[in-house]
């Protein structure tokens, strides 16, 4: 978990376990009744079988940077995401969808994906690909992938660290527990390096949610627009976009 305010400054991160604890931390760390949190989870899945629109949008826009979304459904064991929206609703959050724009105020929440933040805004440097800090190319040998994947995290956080001077900024160093990102190499172990790797989509996301409340459509996308669903109900993901990646402008 993360959350950042307008100055870039890290209010607070760190990590939680369960609903419960997640839901708690949000309410500790919304900032006078006006939060936009953006969720790294499926948080509406109406689907019965198959894959979701916005998760069909990821591969299609974003497939050339080699970025797709695992396939959720009704059928789906997993649905903490869903959990989530429902607890936080009856709390007084909402679900945005992001069909209307940014929020303007109120406990808002929204869907989003750190790995089309990362090749989406430009900013972080990834033009041709993804940065492969989570899954193994079929390039790299596996007795060589830990050791691989941690240089390419330290990576990463650099690129991240650069977003000091981003519109709008993140500044990793304003918190003791995102700070220990840049003062330590990324490990090895994989418990550990699991922790971490949270960590920085908690961040990556809060970053996002910034990106959109600042820019909006200009900088972001919305998968799963064209839902029939009413306003503010539909299963979507907010996504920084490059115009090529834009609907209509990338190829299918």
């Amino acid at each position: 978990m993360a959350a950042i305010d307008g100055r870039g400054v890290v209010i607070d991160c760190g990590w939680t376990f369960g609903l419960e604890e997640t839901m708690s931390w949000l309410a500790r760390t919304a900032v006078d009744g006006s939060t936009l949190a953006f969720v790294d989870a499926p948080l509406v899945v109406d689907n019965p079988a198959g894959q979701r629109l916005c998760e069909r949008e990821v591969g299609r826009r974003y497939g050339r940077w080699k970025v797709s979304a695992n396939s959720t459904n009704q059928s789906s064991p997993r649905q903490a995401g869903v959990s989530l929206r429902e607890g936080l609703q009856q709390s007084g959050w909402v679900y945005d969808d992001g069909r209307g724009g940014p929020p303007t105020g109120g406990l808002a929440m929204s869907e989003c994906y750190p790995y089309t933040t990362l090749v989406g805004a430009p900013e972080f440097g990834y033009d041709q690909e993804r940065p492969t800090y989570k899954r193994r190319p079929a390039r790299v040998p596996t007795a060589q992938w830990r050791a691989v994947r941690a240089e390419e995290c330290d990576k990463l956080i650099a690129r991240m660290a650069g977003l000091a001077a981003a519109d709008p900024p993140l500044l990793l160093s304003s918190h003791p527990v995102s700070r220990r990102l840049l003062d330590e190499p990324s490990p090895q172990r994989a418990a550990d390096y699991k922790h971490r790797e949270d960590l920085i989509d908690a961040l990556l996301c809060a970053w996002t949610a910034a990106l959109w409340s600042r820019h909006g459509l200009a900088r972001c996308q919305v998968l799963g627009a064209e839902s029939l669903l009413p306003l503010g109900c539909a299963p979507t993901i907010i996504a920084p976009a490059r115009p090529e990646q834009r609907r209509g402008e990338a190829a299918s």
